[in-house]
């Protein structure tokens, strides 16, 4: 169990919160998580390079000289990958980088990494009425009164998104936006602060404790 002070918009402290999710054993923890984070990674990677044998390249068909007699070295076709234009060795083809992870060790690695991360969760008040307009300067302001750096990773997790809020955020570098049902082991371990309203906990429990 992972309890939790809960801030206003202010910054004040008004209350706790516990969270409990069901995360790996101590001994094999790193290894379900880096699992989960590769499958990721690789699974992004869209797989199109691609270069051109000596068969695909065009040109080449005639033999540019003679076999014996000129003192060269032996040539068949200008298009060898020995020779400028020629065709590419081992070169990459499109494939497919998927890794299959089951989708029971998917979650339990998603909460693993959650709950390893507690130390930088900052959980907060539901604040989108608090942004009457879309306003930058106002959310990055609140981030700060939470604890975030300006210099910080911030990932920052909402039950629902609302228009004022995203268009708020989008322009700050550091922080990105994430619905509570949409979790990714990449972005939780990539932020120094994670910042999670006391809504989007729960439903991370709803969602994720199975």
């Amino acid at each position: 169990m992972v309890e939790s002070v809960v801030k206003n918009w202010q910054g004040e402290q008004v209350g706790q919160t516990t969270f409990e999710l069901r995360v790996a054993k101590e001994e094999t923890a790193a290894h379900v998580v880096h699992r989960a984070l590769v499958r990721q990674m690789t699974n992004s990677r869209q797989g199109t390079a691609s270069t051109k044998t000596r068969a695909e390249v065009r040109g080449g068909g005639r033999k540019p000289w003679r076999q014996k007699g000129t003192g060269r070295a032996r040539a068949g076709s200008i298009r060898s990958p020995l020779w400028r234009g020629g065709g590419v060795i081992f070169g990459p083809k499109p494939r497919d980088f998927n890794v299959k992870l089951n989708r029971k060790e998917r979650r339990l690695a998603l909460r693993t990494a959650l709950v390893s991360r507690a130390d930088d969760l900052i959980v907060v008040e539901e604040f989108s009425n608090e942004l009457a307009r879309p306003k930058t300067k106002e959310l990055i302001a609140a981030l700060t009164r939470w604890g975030v750096e300006p210099d910080n990773k911030a990932l920052l997790i909402l039950a629902d998104i609302a228009e004022n809020v995203y268009l708020s955020a989008r322009n700050v570098q550091n922080l990105k936006l994430i619905p509570a049902d949409q979790l990714n082991v990449y972005d939780l371990l990539h932020a120094d602060k994670i910042v999670v309203t006391a809504s989007a906990l729960e439903k991370i429990q709803e969602v994720y404790s199975a």
